[in-house]
Formats: C-alpha cells, structure tokens, sequence
C-alpha cells in the first residue's frame, strides 16, 4: 500500500516490553522501546562495578538467579527464535538442566537432597493414582513426612486437581494456603515445608494468605511436567552463561536487527490521555530533559508498582479497570551473591534453605556454566564460582543481629545471609561454606536505605494474597491505543513471572492487531496444561458446584 508502518512506543524494557517489541517488530511495527536502567528488567545481570581485572569481565551478578521450568512455553517459543551462534535452537539452547535439588534444614537435622524427576517420557496414563503415587512418593522420599500428613497432603492436592474452574475462582482464590492444607493443625515439619516453604520460594507470599488458586496452579502445572505431561522440557532449568550473556544482550541485538530502537535511561512519567485516546507520553530523558513521545500505540510494560503512578486522571476516567491495579500488591524478594575462592562441596543444583527466617534459596552458578572458566573470565582471577541467593522474606529478624533484613545495613544483610546459609549447610559436622572462602558479596543495587527508617526497593515482585486475582486487568484497555503488558496482568499461569510478562506481551500485541484489524498473524499464547484426563472430573466437579455441594474428594 505504500503506507508508513505504524508506530508503537513500548514503555519499559523487561521481558514483557522486549517480547511486545519482537512480536510488533516481526509484523512490521516501527517500534521504539523506552527503558530508564537496562534492558532486561529484573531478568537482567550485572556486572560488580570496578570487579573486573586486566581483559577479564566483571563478576556476574543477578537480580536472581533465573529459573525457566518445563512448565513454561510463550517464553521458551520466544528463546527459540533468537538467534545465538552455534546453537539450532537459539537462546534457547542455552538452557541446561541441574540433575538435583535440595532441602536444607538446620540444628543438625538431616537435609533432604533428591534427584530432579524427569522421566524424559509422555507419561503413562493419568490417573488419580499415578498422581497420589508421584505426591506421595515425593513427599516420603524428600521430605519424610509422617505417613498421615503425606496422606492428608496429598488428598488435599487431588482436590485442587479435580476441581472446576469455578470452584477455583471463587473459593480456592479467597482461601488462603495455610487454611486449604490444615497447617494449623499440623506438625512444625509440615508448616514449614509444605505451607511456609511452598510459598516463600516459590510465591514470596506468607501462606496465611497466599491464594489456593495462585499456588495449587503452579503446583498442579509441576506434578503434570514431573509426570512427563505437557511440558517443554524439565521442571528445573537455568542458563548455561550469565543471563546478559545467554538472553538478553543477543535478544537486544536480534531486535535491533529488525529495526527496532532503544532509549535506554529515559523514565516514563506520565501517560497523556485525551477525548478517549493516549495523546502521548510524558518522558525524562537521562540529561533530565522533559518531554513527549507520539506513537499511534502505546503498549505499557512497566511493574504494576511503577506503571500505576504514571496513569494520570483522564487515563484512569476513561478505564476503570486501571483503579483496580492499585490494589495489587508487591512485596520484596531480591538477590545477593556470594564470589567464592573454592567452589563448595554443595548439591549439584537448586538449595531451599526451608528453616532459613529469611526464606533462603540459593544455586552455584559457575558449575553449570560450561562454556566459562570463571575464574579466567571473571574478576581478579581468584573467585571461581558465584553463589547465588534469593531472600524472600524482608520481615522477620534474622539469627545474628536480631533485626529483619530491611533493618539490617547492606553489610549486615550480607553477614546474616550468610550466617543463614552456614546454619542450614553446615550444621551437620561438615564445612560446606568455609570463610576463609569468601572472596566478596554483591547485593542488588536496586535496594535501598537499608538500615534506615525508610528502605526502598525499585524490583519489587507482584505477590498473591487472596482475592487479588479478580483485580488484575486484561492487556486490553478501554482507551484503543493503550495496552498493558507485565507480569500483573492476568493471563494463564497465576504467577509473577516471566512466563506470565511474555505471555502478556502477546496478549497485548493480539489486542493491538485486533483494534487495528490488521491480517497479521496473531501471535500464539500457549495455556498452562489441561491434562483430558482431569477434565472429566472437573466436569463433574462443575456440577456439583453448582449444586453447592463440595468437591467429591474433599472430606474435610
């Protein structure tokens, strides 16, 4: 037709807003992407600023250590059509597999180590049985229940399984974990793994109010990936480089190379709105310069925390919807990392520190980095690997000073994290940490004012109390030129993550090429499994739903 290609400004450089910008680049948008830190988000590493000696890089840092289980799919479809030399599948390829993973308990009691299960099969048949067998045997073989909590645990989980979507909406998203699973009335063990443990790590949010819904569907998507079923490939998968070096910097080059722009280290301020539309968007660019970005769309990939305050009155007015993100909430799970000078006699793969108070999880990286030798490529030339840690849990007093991390200076954090790591690794007699090997820490920069009255951290994480569920917005707006993308909008899997950003982002692009009536393609956005087998008796479960009457399987 001879017409320009419409222009889209993407707000934020994540996943959400890197893989709107691919989808929209592959259709022929003109599409510029508007980040103030880095590309990449909270999936992006770092580098430890002055680290680096001679030819070698800087240490590697995290935000977190990345985690792509099998049960991903939009974003492992994205992984895979980026190119990266050498490799058939792209990105994609550079995802290895830990063989095993590990409790870590401490006072001496027994850590509970165990091989990652991935029977590398489609499964046999489903059945409940199969179902209560892998649970069970799980259960007993890593955690060592007594045999009547195995038991109650595992009903519990057949009753998330076969209950309908309905009954998941409205009951489950309003019963908090804690209460679903009876912890109340079980042992500490118990508590601590299966209520406290499951949703620190995994949710980081407190199980006395973490949604049944949020935590039985990330569940229910494991036992299916562990079973072989709809899965992309393992349910532990991390990469085998730093993420810049792996993801995202190979990503940023593939972009460009579709003719998308970056400006990095400009912050969105406000988006304008006017007679029902976006007008434009209001910029500070990194001189500190104002000003306004025109584009015929507006995609939105900021954290729900940063992208609220930047829809003013009008935007707000013209989509209800919008108000209801205020009452998402976000909380704080943030990395630090340990350089080590010997690399530690540890399990070969992901540790749960489960009797840790500040809910520690934590993975050496450099073993599953074959194609580095740490110690040449990063650094002084003396750390040889980096030890990688999570603290979910910013609110409880630690072992060494008494106070919770956020009370705790940057210094006092490291000391107490690593104090944690000791207690839960160490306790039985053998020297898993040895300080002598600690070469030196590096907390994530986006913390704050910790020690003072007023921290701050700019990564926080959309957590999942009950209820929010049905305040979380569609990527369609009201306002035909403004969509949202993020790991807060809702889509399948009932998570932050950065499945759930890519997800969205498709969703969002879908949205955009739907108002435009455009004949491209629409991109595809994969939903978490349905095994049919399960389907029957949720059918069934809908129903008796209906009826008022309970899921068939629960006793109570």
């Amino acid at each position: 037709s001879g017409a320009a290609p419409r222009r889209v400004a993407v707000l934020g450089g994540g996943v959400a807003g890197l893989t709107a910008a691919h989808e929209l680049a592959e259709r022929g948008y003109r599409v510029t992407v508007y980040e103030r830190r880095a590309l990449g988000g909270k999936a992006r590493s770092m580098g430890v600023p002055g680290s680096a000696r001679g030819t070698r890089r800087p240490l590697p840092a995290e935000h977190g250590f990345r985690f792509i289980p099998g049960i991903y799919h939009n974003l492992p479809d994205t992984m895979r059509r980026i190119p990266f030399p050498g490799n058939a599948n792209g990105v994609w390829d550079n995802l290895a597999a830990p063989p095993e993973m590990m409790f870590a308990r401490s006072g001496g009691r027994e850590d509970l180590r165990g091989p990652v299960p991935w029977p590398g099969h489609t499964g046999a048949d489903l059945t409940l049985d199969e179902v209560r067998r892998l649970i069970g045997g799980f259960l007993q073989t890593l955690v060592r229940l007594p045999l009547h909590e195995s038991a109650y645990f595992v009903d519990r989980a057949v009753v998330f399984l076969t209950s309908c979507d309905e009954r998941r909406d409205q009951v489950w998203e309003y019963t908090p974990w804690w209460d679903f699973v009876r912890a109340a009335q079980m042992s500490t063990e118990y508590q601590r793994i299966l209520a406290v443990g499951v949703t620190r790590n995994i949710v980081a949010t407190k199980a006395e109010e973490a949604s049944t819904r949020t935590v039985g569907t990330l569940g229910e998507a494991f036992v299916f990936n562990a079973l072989g079923r709809g899965a992309d490939g393992p349910p532990d998968r991390i990469l085998r480089l730093p993420t810049n070096e792996a993801w995202i910097d190979p990503w940023e080059a593939h972009l460009r190379s579709l003719g998308v722009e970056f400006r990095i280290g400009w912050t969105v301020r406000e988006v304008r709105c006017g007679g029902g539309r976006v007008t434009g968007v209001d910029v500070e660019g990194p001189d500190g310069a104002r000003g306004t970005v025109t584009a015929d769309h507006y995609v939105s990939a900021l954290p729900v925390e940063h992208a609220r305050r930047t829809w003013g009155p009008a935007l707000r007015a013209a989509d209800p919807m919008l108000a209801r993100c205020d009452r998402l909430e976000t909380d704080w799970m943030t990395g630090i990392q340990f350089y080590l000078t010997e690399r530690a006699p540890m399990v070969h793969g992901h540790v749960n520190c489960i009797d840790s108070p500040w809910s520690l999880t934590a993975i050496q990286q450099a073993e599953h980095w074959p194609a580095r030798n740490f110690a040449a490529d990063y650094g002084d030339g003396t750390a040889v690997d980096c030890l990688s840690v999570d603290i979910s849990e910013w609110d409880k007093p630690g072992i060494l000073y008494g106070r919770t991390a956020k009370q705790c200076t940057r210094e006092e954090v490291a000391r107490e994290v690593w104090a944690q790591l000791k207690a839960s690794l160490n306790d039985t007699g053998k020297a898993v940490l040895r300080d002598g090997a600690l070469h030196s820490w590096y907390l994530d920069p986006g913390v704050d004012g910790l020690g003072t009255p007023n921290p701050t951290n700019e990564d926080q994480l959309l957590i999942h109390p009950t209820g929010t569920f049905h305040n979380r917005p569609s990527a369609a707006t009201a306002v035909p030129n403004f969509f949202l993308s993020g790991d807060y909008v809702a889509v399948d899997i009932d998570l932050a993550t950065m499945e759930g950003a890519n997800a969205s982002a498709r969703a969002a692009v879908n949205a955009l090429l739907d108002r435009e009536g455009s004949p491209a393609p629409r991109c595809t956005v994969q939903p978490l499994y349905r095994a049919p087998e399960i389907e029957a008796l949720k059918r069934h479960d809908r129903w008796r739903y209906r009826l008022g009457l309970r899921n068939v399987f629960d006793l109570g």
